[in-house]
Protein backbone atom coordinates (compact mmCIF):
# COMPACT_ATOMS: atom_id res chain seq x y z
CA UNK A 1 0.00 0.00 0.00
CA UNK A 2 1.17 3.33 -0.33
CA UNK A 3 -1.59 5.19 1.29
CA UNK A 4 -4.16 5.85 2.98
CA UNK A 5 -6.71 8.93 2.37
CA UNK A 6 -9.35 9.59 5.08
CA UNK A 7 -12.33 11.50 3.54
CA UNK A 8 -16.15 12.97 5.37
CA UNK A 9 -17.66 10.06 3.20
CA UNK A 10 -15.23 7.06 2.89
CA UNK A 11 -12.09 6.03 3.36
CA UNK A 12 -9.30 5.08 0.56
CA UNK A 13 -6.71 2.39 0.65
CA UNK A 14 -4.05 3.39 -2.23
CA UNK A 15 -1.91 0.85 -4.49
CA UNK A 16 0.00 0.23 -7.23
CA UNK A 17 -2.68 -0.08 -9.65
CA UNK A 18 -5.85 0.11 -7.75
CA UNK A 19 -7.22 1.56 -4.94
CA UNK A 20 -10.01 -0.07 -2.38
CA UNK A 21 -12.44 2.53 -1.16
CA UNK A 22 -14.77 1.66 2.17
CA UNK A 23 -17.72 4.09 1.80
CA UNK A 24 -19.52 5.43 5.35
CA UNK A 25 -22.14 3.81 6.39
CA UNK A 26 -25.75 5.38 5.54
CA UNK A 27 -24.22 7.58 2.90
CA UNK A 28 -26.21 8.58 -0.39
CA UNK A 29 -23.16 8.33 -2.55
CA UNK A 30 -23.16 11.25 -5.03
CA UNK A 31 -21.68 12.67 -8.36
CA UNK A 32 -20.39 15.42 -6.29
CA UNK A 33 -18.05 12.63 -4.74
CA UNK A 34 -16.67 11.93 -8.01
CA UNK A 35 -14.32 15.47 -7.76
CA UNK A 36 -12.26 13.11 -4.61
CA UNK A 37 -11.57 10.20 -7.57
CA UNK A 38 -10.99 12.25 -10.14
CA UNK A 39 -8.62 14.19 -7.72
CA UNK A 40 -6.58 10.91 -6.55
CA UNK A 41 -6.61 9.43 -9.76
CA UNK A 42 -5.11 12.59 -10.93
CA UNK A 43 -2.38 12.40 -8.16
CA UNK A 44 -1.85 8.49 -8.04
CA UNK A 45 -2.24 7.20 -10.77
CA UNK A 46 -1.29 9.93 -13.52
CA UNK A 47 -0.44 8.56 -17.19
CA UNK A 48 -1.51 4.92 -15.89
CA UNK A 49 -4.76 2.82 -15.81
CA UNK A 50 -6.27 1.72 -12.42
CA UNK A 51 -9.31 -0.46 -11.30
CA UNK A 52 -11.83 1.17 -8.33
CA UNK A 53 -12.21 -1.55 -6.03
CA UNK A 54 -15.53 -0.62 -3.71
CA UNK A 55 -15.31 -2.96 -0.32
CA UNK A 56 -19.05 -2.32 0.74
CA UNK A 57 -18.80 -3.64 4.43
CA UNK A 58 -21.09 -0.89 5.14
CA UNK A 59 -24.39 -0.33 3.99
CA UNK A 60 -25.10 2.92 1.77
CA UNK A 61 -26.61 3.94 -1.14
CA UNK A 62 -25.10 5.48 -4.76
CA UNK A 63 -26.86 7.69 -6.67
CA UNK A 64 -26.71 6.52 -10.51
CA UNK A 65 -25.95 9.51 -11.95
CA UNK A 66 -22.35 8.82 -10.38
CA UNK A 67 -21.63 6.37 -12.51
CA UNK A 68 -22.02 8.82 -15.66
CA UNK A 69 -19.06 10.89 -13.99
CA UNK A 70 -16.84 7.86 -12.85
CA UNK A 71 -17.25 6.75 -16.41
CA UNK A 72 -15.07 10.03 -17.72
CA UNK A 73 -12.10 9.33 -15.82
CA UNK A 74 -10.01 7.99 -18.55
CA UNK A 75 -7.63 5.71 -16.85
CA UNK A 76 -10.08 3.66 -15.08
CA UNK A 77 -10.03 0.36 -16.65
CA UNK A 78 -12.45 -1.87 -13.86
CA UNK A 79 -14.67 -1.32 -11.37
CA UNK A 80 -15.03 -4.07 -8.65
CA UNK A 81 -17.45 -4.92 -5.85
CA UNK A 82 -16.57 -6.43 -2.90
CA UNK A 83 -19.70 -8.00 -0.81
CA UNK A 84 -21.67 -11.01 0.63
CA UNK A 85 -24.71 -9.30 1.15
CA UNK A 86 -27.44 -10.00 -1.65
CA UNK A 87 -28.95 -7.02 -2.48
CA UNK A 88 -25.73 -4.99 -2.99
CA UNK A 89 -24.51 -7.59 -5.33
CA UNK A 90 -28.33 -7.05 -7.00
CA UNK A 91 -27.74 -3.62 -7.18
CA UNK A 92 -24.48 -3.75 -9.13
CA UNK A 93 -27.10 -5.37 -11.86
CA UNK A 94 -28.35 -1.64 -11.73
CA UNK A 95 -24.96 0.36 -11.19
CA UNK A 96 -23.67 -1.56 -14.86
CA UNK A 97 -26.55 0.74 -16.78
CA UNK A 98 -24.36 3.71 -16.30
CA UNK A 99 -20.81 2.54 -15.92
CA UNK A 100 -20.51 3.02 -19.66
CA UNK A 101 -17.48 0.84 -21.43
CA UNK A 102 -15.95 0.33 -17.78
CA UNK A 103 -15.95 -3.37 -16.29
CA UNK A 104 -17.81 -4.07 -13.37
CA UNK A 105 -17.74 -7.25 -11.53
CA UNK A 106 -18.95 -8.34 -7.75
CA UNK A 107 -16.77 -10.92 -5.69
CA UNK A 108 -16.93 -12.45 -2.46
CA UNK A 109 -13.26 -12.18 -1.33
CA UNK A 110 -11.61 -8.86 -1.45
CA UNK A 111 -8.17 -11.06 -2.70
CA UNK A 112 -10.60 -11.84 -5.76
CA UNK A 113 -11.64 -9.04 -6.60
CA UNK A 114 -7.38 -7.49 -6.05
CA UNK A 115 -6.60 -11.06 -8.53
CA UNK A 116 -9.22 -9.36 -11.27
CA UNK A 117 -8.26 -5.85 -11.23
CA UNK A 118 -4.45 -6.94 -12.23
CA UNK A 119 -5.89 -9.01 -14.49
CA UNK A 120 -8.06 -6.62 -16.30
CA UNK A 121 -4.78 -4.52 -16.10
CA UNK A 122 -2.68 -6.76 -18.15
CA UNK A 123 -5.26 -6.95 -21.24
Amino acid sequence: MTDLLKFDFCEMHIYDCYLIVIINEGLVVEPKHNSVLKNVADAYFKNRSFVYITHRINSYSVDPATYIETSKICNLKGFAVVSKDFKAKSNVEVEKLFLNNKPIETFDDLNAAVSWAKFILEL
